[in-house]
């Protein structure tokens, strides 16, 4: 299907418009309920809409102000409010019926109560601590017609004990044209502004305006994301580019302005001016490395500067995550090889950064956490840790696989990074990649379940979800059993893998993960029906239209790093993009069999940007990629560009950018 078109699915709730837009054409009897989170520099909003079986809209907002802190100031200590209110729209005993919802980044909302039609768009200012509803009303009839609009009188003040700066104030202000009857073709304005501030600061007026200027902001930031950045294309399926369009909002979009700067964090309703060693580092920070100039790039390099802070010579683990805008930190169960995490993200990071300065102040940092993991080697030579990412929801014994393979990934990158640099410790960093390589293999190596893969720790004894990691981290040796495995009944399900063998709970992170791994494999057919599936549950299911973090925990909120996560099974696994030294990588590229091409365009690196076109000639079968590099936008003149072709029986090839 060509990008622009609509297309619709048996069992899809959703379809595709306009090749960035997502329809739900509402029809009688239907009653459906979801939920999406938008967020703001400083303000997020999960957003929970749906309808009754009579067509009438429901509506609640839980909404947070990352940098207005509670007391205590943790890493659950920012203000937040549920409003239950009817929101902008008619006072009025008739029934409004939803036809129609459309989101892009946007929640759009099209309802009829007569000949009063009504217009929605739900959205939080890009950088004020507001989360806005906004109601266009007109009037499609013959005749004039009185208009009553819903008067919200929601709201409190905080206690001043409660609040780190004091007392709060959260409201609700109505946004109102003052109209009293409505002429033919006529339309009236009425909105709310959800708000809050600290007792002390003036109240921001807003007439409608502003309010006009906030939607066109937010709508260019949005437009911003999904045709203005990084873009993949492919021939057959809009699912693919259209939800990696969307994923790269959602996870850009999780950017907060703190008291220490601007920090990337999962949101949920719960995790805010806060970053994690997973989630903003071994998950997100390798895909904004790519994105150059953006706030999410800014952040990822405040993200390792806090962390540097936390060196020290006592043998003491990283901290999980530094909450409460940087002021504080958490460590949860222990080391969750929160230090092989921190290597990970960072050595790609500076690769592919390609700043040598910033390399040089951060290179103790990845040299600190590589020699902490080197410390804490068992007698068998594998990382030891209290725990893994999941925190002891399920069992990690004394050293599990994920920790090894994160940390084997960031020696590979700290002795490129260390030949780029000059520093003898190269040779070293080389040493040991190649003797824990070998050890993962002697003592995780197994069979589980009748099948040649891993066991996730010592005496494990079932499948588990993280067997994936090794094909992520380029370990092959067990590819065929382990991908065997990670598909089979015993771990795969609709909403993707299952944490361990039988257990109904499922995190997408590791689903992401596992697809990724498998595209990097060479298993293409394989990883491109599952990711198909996958793709077209999320982007057009019951629950869209982002990546989810877990079920049943959490009831699948729409975290970002799991969106971040989305978008590096195109980079990493279709494409097969690893960086090798500054302005060097590796392209594998994985073209599914029906396709005979895939581009991706925009990527900001290397202070270059550079665009990747793959094409497979449909009778030679032969592969060739064009790299072209541009100065600045994606869409500016061509600096360069060159062509490599793909000899038979060869995989990958090496860029150099200029």
């Amino acid at each position: 299907m060509c990008e622009g078109e609509s297309f619709v699915m048996m069992g899809d709730r959703w379809r595709i418009e306009g090749g960035s837009e997502l329809v739900w054409d509402v029809e009688v009897g239907e009653a459906h309920e979801d939920h999406m989170e938008m967020s703001g520099e400083r303000v997020s909003a999960i957003v929970r809409y749906g309808v009754s079986e009579e067509g009438e809209l429901s509506l609640s907002r839980h909404v947070v102000w990352p940098s207005l802190r509670t007391i205590p100031n943790d890493t659950h200590g920012s203000l937040s409010f549920v409003f239950t209110g009817p929101g902008p729209g008619l006072a009025t005993g008739e029934k409004d019926v939803v036809q129609q919802f459309r989101l892009r980044g946007i929640i759009y909302v099209e309802s009829i109560c007569g000949s009063l039609k009504t217009s929605r768009w739900l959205f939080p200012s890009i950088d004020k601590p507001i989360y806005f509803e906004l109601a266009i009303i007109e009037n499609t009839g013959n005749v004039s017609l009185p208009i009553k609009t819903l008067v919200p009188s929601e709201g409190t003040v905080t206690p001043a004990l409660k609040g780190l700066d004091g007392s709060y104030v959260i409201d609700a202000l109505p946004i109102a044209t003052n109209k009293v009857d409505l002429p033919p073709g006529d339309h009236a304005l009425h909105a709310i502004a959800y708000r809050a501030r600290r007792s002390n600061e003036m109240e921001e007026y807003l007439d409608s305006d502003e309010l006009m200027a906030e939607l066109d902001r937010r709508r260019a930031l949005v437009s911003n994301s999904l045709e203005g950045s990084m873009q993949f294309d492919c021939p057959v399926d809009d699912v693919l580019p259209v939800l990696f369009r969307f994923s790269q909002l959602r996870a850009t979009e999780s950017v907060f302005r703190t008291r220490n700067g601007l920090m990337h964090s999962p949101g949920g309703g719960a995790y805010y001016a806060a970053v994690w060693a997973n989630d903003q580092a071994e998950y997100a920070a390798p895909m904004f490395a790519l994105l150059e100039g953006s706030n999410a790039y800014e952040a990822t390099v405040n993200m390792f500067r806090m962390y540097k802070k936390f060196m020290n010579n006592t043998d003491q683990h990283l901290p999980s995550s530094i909450i409460a805008e940087g002021t504080d930190h958490f460590s949860a169960n222990g080391d969750r090889g929160d230090g092989s995490m921190v290597a990970y993200a960072l050595g790609r990071f500076l690769l592919l950064s390609g700043d040598e300065k910033l390399a040089e102040e951060l290179l103790p940092l990845l040299e600190w956490c590589l020699e902490f993991c080197n410390r804490h080697l068992n007698p068998q030579g594998v990382v030891t840790s209290n725990s893994d990412e999941l925190e002891g929801r399920f069992p990690t014994g004394t050293a599990n696989l994920y920790t090894s393979a994160l940390t084997y990934d960031a020696l590979v990158s700290a002795k490129m990074l260390c030949d780029e640099l000059g520093k003898a410790s190269s040779s070293i960093y080389q040493k040991r990649s190649e003797i824990l390589k070998k050890n993962i293999e002697s003592y995780f190596g197994a069979q589980v379940e009748g099948f040649d893969t891993y066991r996730y720790f010592d005496g494990c004894t079932v499948l588990r979800s993280w067997i994936c990691i090794p094909l992520t981290m380029g370990i092959f040796e067990r590819a065929s059993g382990t991908i065997d495995a990670l598909f089979s009944k015993q771990l795969w399900t609709a909403d993707g893998l299952r944490t361990t063998s039988g257990n109904p709970t499922f995190w997408d992170r590791a689903t992401l993960k596992c697809l990724r791994g498998v595209y990097a494999s060479g298993e293409v057919e394989r990883a491109h029906k599952h990711f198909l599936a996958y793709s077209r549950r999320r982007l057009l299911g019951n629950h869209v239209p982002y990546p989810v973090e877990a079920y049943p925990e959490g009831n699948e909120r729409h975290l970002s790093a799991e969106s971040a996560l989305y978008c590096r099974v195109v980079i990493e696994g279709l494409f097969g993009l690893r960086p090798t030294g500054f302005r060097k990588l590796t392209c594998t590229p994985r073209l599914p069999p029906h396709w005979n091409s895939m581009s991706l365009r925009g990527l900001h690196a290397c202070a270059t940007t550079f665009d990747l076109t793959v094409n497979r000639d449909e009778s030679s079968r032969e592969v060739t990629v064009q790299v072209t590099q541009r100065t600045g936008d994606k869409d500016d003149e061509p600096l360069s560009t060159k062509v490599y072709k793909l000899e038979p029986m060869e995989e990958s090839f090496s860029i150099t950018l200029t």
